[in-house]
């Protein structure tokens, strides 16, 4: 009996180390970076996306970094990353070299980036001036308003044949966002490839912007770069459009799809 123990031990333990050997070689696909909040009112977003970018990236054998602040920021800081997400964290508070740094790294075709929500509160906060490049990155738009006690709405994609669209339906309704109002629209600067359908508001709200992109482009760099407005609530990780779209933008923007 003893015997017996010993040899079923010894065949598992081959088959443990041979589970293990095969986690090591298996070769990282690509490295990304998220820069996070780790605080404030977006605090519950960021606790639903990074479970689900964890699973996300063990399921498809890529490498994800974080940061909460951009100290760490730099050229050879970024060189190491295929793409770079910015989950819910203002254009503001960088330092001047972490701007520098990513300016180049958007306008150098090495990269990439996704946007989150919070990316496009443009304009001056806390004492920051408005970093008027990441204004011309995002379109030339500058924040004014939002809807405060937040809305349902309907979002209709523009671009269906845009790979960051594939499996998406035509349309699909978001709940409780708080719709960004910008100075402008930014489509005459960047590629739009989905609206919010402003009078499907619910409740309803006088806070409009008409011409309302909330997914878009930017084809002036070099660097793949993709903006999704939609990124306040932990909710919409049972969201299937929407986890959907998030994970082909990470893989378009990897240069994986």
């Amino acid at each position: 009996m003893k015997k017996s123990i010993i040899i079923i031990s010894l065949v598992l333990m081959r088959f443990y180390q041979a589970d293990c050997m095969a986690q090591k070689s298996k070769k990282s696909r690509f490295k990304a970076l998220v820069l996070y909040e780790n605080g404030g009112h977006h605090l519950e977003f960021t606790k639903a996306a990074k479970p689900w970018l964890n699973k996300l990236a063990i399921d498809s054998s890529f490498t994800i970094d974080y940061i909460e602040n951009t100290k760490a920021i730099n050229d050879n800081f970024l060189s190491q990353y295929q793409v770079f997400i910015q989950l819910d964290y203002p254009p503001y508070t960088w330092s001047e070299d972490s701007m520098k740094a990513f300016e180049k790294y958007m306008n150098s075709g090495k990269g990439s980036w996704i946007g989150l929500h919070h990316a496009t509160l443009l304009g001056e906060f806390d004492g920051y001036p408005m970093w008027n490049w990441f204004s011309d990155f995002m379109g030339g738009i500058k924040f004014v308003n939002y809807i405060p006690d937040f809305a349902s709405a309907k979002v209709v994609v523009e671009n269906q044949s845009h790979p960051v669209m594939k499996g998406i339906p035509s349309d699909f309704l978001i709940q409780k966002e708080e719709w960004y109002i910008y100075d402008k629209s930014p489509r005459k600067n960047v590629r739009v490839l989905a609206s919010v359908d402003e009078s499907s508001y619910s409740p309803d709200s006088k806070i409009k912007m008409g011409d309302h992109p909330v997914i878009w482009t930017n084809d002036h760099f070099k660097s793949k770069n993709i903006y999704i407005f939609m990124g306040h609530s932990p909710e919409l990780f049972e969201n299937q459009a929407y986890t959907t779209l998030l994970k082909n933008a990470l893989f378009w923007a990897a240069g994986k799809k």
